[in-house]
């Protein structure tokens, strides 16, 4: 057997308990928090007595009085456990329980105008779970993926993995991004024109690095998305909201003397309209016009149940001003972290720079096994499966909207993965949030999606997580609750 580190534990500077009550308090006091493994023995008597400076008979003591009160078991010729019932009957503290009498922090952070995602930890517990950016995970690919992670563990794939590649990325990945992905979204680069990221938040993130020493604000839908809103105000870019409507983002809204504007055009987040193709030839003019450089995110561009998708804001870039960010966080798994930035080369020069200061480059291992998943045909197939089943979803979420919600206006779309619902100017949303997750239903609530945080009247109902049989149970659940609010 492995020798294990051994537990380290401290007693008090100063208490009124007895050395026995002091050691017992600090035992019960981990196991309360589940700060202690099941199958580890706590220190043996002697070992413990050495470590608090005590006598091995208080330690016995101490252990034999756990022992009383059920909170410790003890295992001949193996030692002193924690009794697995205990943690049985409790629950994990939260935050606030467990800092209860601990000593503040030496540091005092003033209030961040940074936007929280705070759903709860828990949130797969919840019966009905409408947020977004979640994927159903019986959807997700298991086979192939199994598939792909034994080919790229052979050995002949060995020195791709080991190696550190903070100048370049897996060329396997980038041709088939360049031939499999982008072609498809009317896109034709070079390798030297796209660079991978951990996800599209990051792209972001780097983005706004690249771009921060430039003086002047960055265009932003508002509504819009909160981890872009994040992303470039930590980056050191100011912010200045566009307003967006049924055709997505209005280019004539956009303000003069911005270096970049951020735009979701195949489906605007969070209201999940499609930039109609006129707006499309207006925004790309305007930006020549106002000379600003364009951050498109095609997230959910394969997700269009009504219509084909549109052609992307970068293939009908003629001078370069797009630079186009895509990730596999909607398609494959949120938990994949692996983005991407296609831009013109000087862009994505710098943009490797930044990169490799933040975290080098992403996981060698992950990039090899997404190019094999890709070149195997997997990806297709997947993307077959996950639209043929979440337009079914997209239906039904439709129809019970139309049923149980007529009292509210929701944004006509023609894909994705969310629907976006807005009440009377009086009505409040975020107060609704509470009130249905006691009853076991999530929502998103609108006011984090706008720059001000100042609409209150809005909430997003993601559906990819709940299966098909429960969508209309939960949408009735929110109807009668929107019903005692109006």
């Amino acid at each position: 057997m492995s020798k294990q580190s051994p537990l380290f534990f401290r007693l008090p500077e100063s208490s009124n308990l007895s050395l026995r009550n002091q050691v017992c308090e600090l035992i019960s006091s981990a196991i309360t928090m589940k700060s202690l493994s099941l199958d580890r023995p706590l220190p043996s008597c002697r070992l413990l007595a050495e470590q608090l400076g005590v006598s091995r008979n208080t330690v016995f003591a101490a252990y034999s009085q756990l022992i009383d009160l059920e909170l410790l078991i003890a295992r001949d010729r193996s030692g002193y456990y924690v009794n697995p019932e205990v943690y049985k009957k409790t629950d994990t503290p939260t935050s606030g329980t467990a800092d209860v009498g601990k000593t503040p922090a030496p540091v005092q952070f003033a209030p961040t105008d940074m936007i929280p995602i705070d759903n709860p930890v828990d949130w797969t517990h919840y019966p009905y779970p409408f947020i977004y950016n979640q994927i159903d995970p019986n959807l997700f690919p298991v086979d192939g993926w199994r598939e792909c992670s034994r080919l790229v563990l052979g050995r002949k794939q060995i020195p791709l993995l080991m190696g550190d590649s903070v100048e370049s990325d897996s060329p396997n990945l980038i041709e088939q991004l360049r031939q499999r992905l982008l072609a498809t979204r009317g896109i034709f680069a070079n390798p030297d024109e796209i660079l991978i990221t951990l996800g599209a938040q990051n792209a972001l993130y780097v983005l706004g690095m690249v771009f921060a020493q430039f003086n002047l604000p960055i265009a932003m839908e508002n509504p819009g998305f909160l981890g872009g809103f994040n992303a470039f105000k930590m980056a050191g870019n100011d912010l200045v909201g566009v307003p967006v409507d049924l055709d997505g983002l209005i280019p004539s809204a956009i303000p003069d003397r911005v270096k970049m504007v951020f735009t979701t055009p195949s489906h605007q987040f969070p209201t999940m309209v499609t930039m109609a193709q006129a707006r499309r030839e207006e925004l790309l003019a305007t930006a020549k016009a106002k000379d600003f450089l364009i951050i498109e995110d095609d997230y959910e561009a394969e997700m269009n149940y009504l219509a084909k998708s549109s052609p992307s804001l970068r293939a009908m870039d003629s001078d370069q001003r797009v630079i186009y960010v895509g990730s596999f966080s909607k398609t494959v798994s949120p938990g994949i972290r692996v983005g991407f930035i296609v831009a013109h080369r000087d862009i994505i020069r710098e943009a490797r720079i930044v990169r490799g200061t933040m975290f080098r480059h992403p996981p060698n291992i992950l990039q090899e096994m997404i190019a094999i998943f890709i070149r195997l045909g997997h990806y297709d197939a997947h993307l077959r499966n996950i639209e043929r089943r979440y337009k079914k979803r997209w239906q039904a979420m439709r129809n019970a909207i139309a049923t149980h919600l007529p009292m509210l206006e929701y944004t006509r779309n023609m894909g994705g993965t969310s629907f976006w619902l807005t009440g009377p100017d009086h009505f409040d949303a975020t107060f609704l949030r509470e009130r249905l997750r006691e009853r076991g239903v999530l929502i998103d609530k609108g006011q984090s999606f706008f720059l001000e945080g100042d609409r209150k009247n809005c909430f997003r109902l993601g559906f990819a997580f709940v299966p098909v049989s429960k969508l209309e149970e939960g949408i009735k659940i929110i109807a009668e609750e929107v019903k005692r609010l109006l």
